[in-house]
């Protein structure tokens, strides 16, 4: 097979902590390796590609395959720094749904049902994830963070869901301006980060 192995941090069984599938169980595979550099990310340790080995992909599905949740989200790092190709045809065949989370930074490659698309102000996105994104979720650290979102809501589709998250260091400062902007402007939601509440991994 074709890229039969593929640069891994981590891969664990958990809840989905954010976004429109938050609550669910799900597959989590961290791919390793990120250039984006976001100063408040709390898997730095991603970052190093180079860090971690190249793992055979039947291993990862292998294990997938112990738990019952059949959804698969690829993250990272940023997991489009790999070519996903192999990986989620073999998930797929392995009778997964497969989800994304990503900045958008690289060309979107594999078999994706899902696409949560977390635009960062360090890197253009690659303007094709627009049109192919299910969710937006922005990360809000600084007030102006607020209309830097708005300036998505006429490039996505319309069909993408549109959420505002708190930055988790950030969030009793950033809370109530969401909810203010929320009430102002029904068409986004919030993203709040549950696992962290629940002390879930």
């Amino acid at each position: 097979m074709m890229n039969s192995r593929i640069r891994l941090m981590e891969a664990f069984h958990t809840i989905q902590g954010e976004g429109f599938h938050q609550g669910k169980a799900a597959y989590f595979i961290r791919l390793a390796g990120c250039d984006v550099g976001c100063h408040w990310c709390d898997v730095k340790e991603s970052w190093d590609r180079e860090a971690y080995p190249e793992v055979p992909l039947a291993d990862i599905i292998s294990k997938g395959l112990m738990y019952p949740a059949r959804m698969a989200v690829i993250t990272g790092g940023e997991p489009l720094m790999h070519d996903l190709t192999a990986l989620t045809s073999a998930l797929k065949e392995a009778g997964f749904n497969t989800h994304i989370e990503t900045s958008g930074v690289y060309p979107l490659t594999g078999i994706i049902d899902w696409i949560c698309f977390s635009p960062k102000k360090f890197k253009p996105s690659d303007p094709v994830i627009f049109d192919r994104a299910h969710e937006l979720k922005v990360i809000i650290y600084h007030q102006n963070d607020l209309e830097w979102a708005m300036g998505f809501q006429e490039k996505i589709n319309p069909a993408c869901r549109l959420y505002l998250q708190p930055e988790w260091s950030r969030r009793e400062k950033m809370i109530p301006l969401i909810r203010t902007f929320i009430l102002e402007n029904p068409q986004w939601e919030i993203s709040l980060q549950i696992h962290k509440y629940m002390n879930i991994p």
